[in-house]
């Protein structure tokens, strides 16, 4: 049986705190994309299909932040069977500068055949901007 797209939601979550960018991956579908409406400079609007993300998250997960937890994580199941938005609080630290991070995340998931086809991601540019400079990447 196919998982409801709220358990798909909750799977990517999952995956996304523990850092497991192969669970990840096999969540989004062949055809599936990314985006982050609003980013700091240098951080990619849209990532289409699952190869691209792997590449794309494989080389982040090498070393930029770690979570620890998620909390305050809401999950609003919407009138479209299909679309799911989750907010969340991220927390975790920045690798390069033990700085902590702090970021508020709201995610727009449109779940087809227990895959994501479409993940908006819509973060605080200023926080990832922040990280990103004392890491000394900005």
């Amino acid at each position: 049986m196919t998982a409801t797209a709220r358990e798909v939601v909750e799977q990517v979550l999952r995956a996304g705190r523990e850092m497991d960018t192969e669970t990840f991956v096999n969540l989004i579908d062949p055809d599936g994309h990314i985006e982050w409406p609003y980013r700091p400079a240098g951080v990619p609007g849209r990532i289409e299909g699952r190869e691209r993300i792997r590449e794309f998250l494989t080389a982040q997960a090498k070393g930029f932040v770690r979570f620890e937890e998620y909390r305050n994580t809401v999950i609003h199941e919407t009138t479209d069977p299909e679309v799911v938005i989750v907010e969340y609080d991220a927390h975790g630290t920045v690798i390069a500068s033990g700085a902590p991070l702090h970021q508020t995340i709201i995610a727009v998931l449109r779940i087809r055949d227990g895959l994501v086809v479409s993940y908006r991601d819509y973060l605080n540019p200023l926080v990832l901007a922040e990280a990103l400079a004392s890491a000394g990447n900005a």
